[in-house]
């Protein structure tokens, strides 16, 4: 058992690199490229000075967040591939086109894509495709980068515990040891939380748009969608929890689809004036002259090769399971630090299959995707070139941002200053704790850019806590994952992967400053019901 002091000297330290890079990225305007390497180097500082790391920990900590980051880049770099393979043939112009005939109402169609269908991608694949994939999708339909960063960020997180399959959720099982009843409660009271956090996404979309006339306009839209997404994912939790997110993520993309047709939506609709949209790159658009006999299907055609390859290899189970066998990873040893924390050895360390991986799919949509438009006479050989050459300019610059800020976390993870901050929280708060129990999520959420990791560092320590201050430990689980998803939307990571891919790296900070309101009231919101039922009623 560690020993670590904990003190106000101890846990100020601990907290540093956070604050400093909130103060650089938010206050300063710096892009993660920029802060994240300050982070690094306070977070070192600090493991070596006062949490008595020695060098042989921090290297393997080191080399755990570059193989981490290694695992983000994999998905970056074909999912900004598969975009310009898109737009190199003029897909989006056709795309754009074609969601007018599915509805011709503008918040919908951005409802539709940003919300219905990241949250599908969510619930299959996971590890940021959702935000790579929607930003890109959003551009092509005219909406401002920026926004086009921030909608998919906020759309896809209520799907973070039990999208993917549920593997966040299967790591607070595992983590935890829950079982029996008390996995099916928690099941439900993050299911119930995660509800909240579902609910204010749909209005935050709307919002943005156009302000109070959207959101009127929009309400019907965002009540049916909420109902069947996470009414849908509460229902199926206490009866399957790998599919209770992917299933009603598929009914909701058809009743959306449909929506368009009815008579709320099937009516040309939309903000003039509206901050989320870019009216000039739109008329550009519409201005210019499609590909020649390319239909909607046929420009979508990458994006739905990716949804079938996906579909048919992660839900086929001896499929996923002959081509999960090949696993790429390296061993890592036991390290100890002064105070004697431990970080367990493993003979691979976060291994990837990377025949099941993101980066698997996403390239051989973006291939046969290209092949396909050659077929067809929309590309050349000669230009795919051109496409290989600028997809990997546009994701090299994202790799030092992405490196440094998971070295950082992992270096405190590895140092112990991550759980010195949970427990300095969780020792002044005493029974006020449960306020703040999923904002803990949410910071490790931040810190590791994986719902799935913050439920492996702090699912325990939540567990430990809840029986200290005597509290039914269900609804402090189900708060730290539903935290956890929460706090997806401000990963460095994923929002690096929507500032690369919508081409406006370097905004980090701007995007962190946009969205960071909407989570931390949301994460409150959740903890001062969390708090009115653990300790009030």
């Amino acid at each position: 058992m560690d020993s670590i002091p904990l003190n106000l000297v101890m846990w100020i330290a601990a907290v540093a690199p956070i604050v400093v890079l909130m103060i650089l990225m938010l206050g300063l305007q710096w892009g993660a490229a920029k802060a994240a390497p300050v982070g690094l180097v306070i977070a070192l500082i600090s493991g070596i000075v006062l949490y008595k790391a020695p060098a042989n920990l921090l290297l393997w900590e080191g080399l755990k967040g570059l193989w981490s980051a290694v695992t983000v880049l994999l998905v970056v770099w074909p999912a900004i591939l598969i975009y310009e393979v898109s737009d190199h043939v003029g897909a989006f112009k056709v795309f754009r086109a074609g969601m007018q005939k599915f509805t011709p109402n503008e918040l919908l169609q951005i409802i539709i894509i940003g919300w219905v269908f990241v949250s599908f991608l969510q619930g299959i694949t996971g590890f940021g495709v959702p935000v790579a994939v929607g930003a890109p999708l959003l551009v092509g339909l005219g909406v401002h980068p920026l926004f086009a960063v921030i909608i998919p960020l906020i759309g896809h997180a209520w799907g973070n515990t039990f999208g993917t399959l549920a593997v966040a959720w299967d790591q607070l099982v595992a983590t935890t040891g829950i079982a029996g009843q008390s996995l099916l409660a928690t099941a439900a009271w993050a299911a119930v939380f995660i509800w909240v956090w579902n609910a204010i996404t749909g209005i935050a979309i709307c919002w943005f748009y156009g302000g109070a006339k959207a959101l009127k306009k929009g309400a019907p839209a965002v009540i049916i969608i909420s109902l069947i997404q996470a009414g849908g994912q509460l229902a199926l939790s206490q009866v399957n929890q790998t599919l209770a997110c992917f299933v009603p993520c598929c009914v909701a993309l058809v009743v959306s689809v449909l929506l368009g047709r009815t008579g709320l939506y099937n009516k040309p609709w939309r903000v003039e004036d509206s901050k989320l949209m870019d009216r000039t790159k739109t008329a550009e658009a519409s201005a210019d002259d499609m590909p020649k006999g390319m239909g909607m299907m046929q420009a979508f055609f990458p994006y739905i090769l990716l949804t079938v390859i996906t579909l048919v290899v992660l839900l086929i189970q001896p499929i996923k399971n002959f081509l999960g066998q090949v696993k790429i990873g390296f061993g890592v040893p036991e390290t100890v630090t002064g105070y004697g924390y431990v970080n367990g050895a493993a003979a691979l360390y976060s291994p990837v299959s990377i025949l099941t991986h993101a980066f698997t799919f996403l390239l051989l949509s973006s291939l046969i995707g290209y092949f396909y438009f050659m077929k067809h006479g929309w590309a050349d050989a000669k230009g795919f070139g051109k496409v290989l050459k600028l997809s990997f300019k546009e994701t090299a610059p994202s790799a030092i941002a992405v490196i440094a800020f998971l070295m950082m976390s992992r270096i405190m993870g590895g140092t112990g200053q991550t759980v010195v901050l949970a427990r300095g929280i969780a020792q002044v708060l005493g029974k006020g704790y449960a306020v703040l129990a999923p904002v803990v999520g949410m910071l490790g959420s931040f810190m590791t850019s994986s719902n799935m990791a913050s439920n492996v560092l702090f699912g325990e320590f939540q567990l430990e806590t809840a029986r200290l201050l005597n509290f039914n430990p269900a609804p402090i689980l189900g708060a730290q994952t539903a935290g956890g998803a929460i706090g997806n939307t401000i990963c460095p990571g994923n929002i690096i992967l929507g500032t690369t891919t919508a081409g406006i790296l370097g905004q980090e900070g701007l995007v962190l400053r946009k969205i960071l309101p909407l989570t931390v009231t949301a994460a409150v919101i959740v903890g001062v019901i969390l708090f009115l039922t653990l300790v009030v009623f």
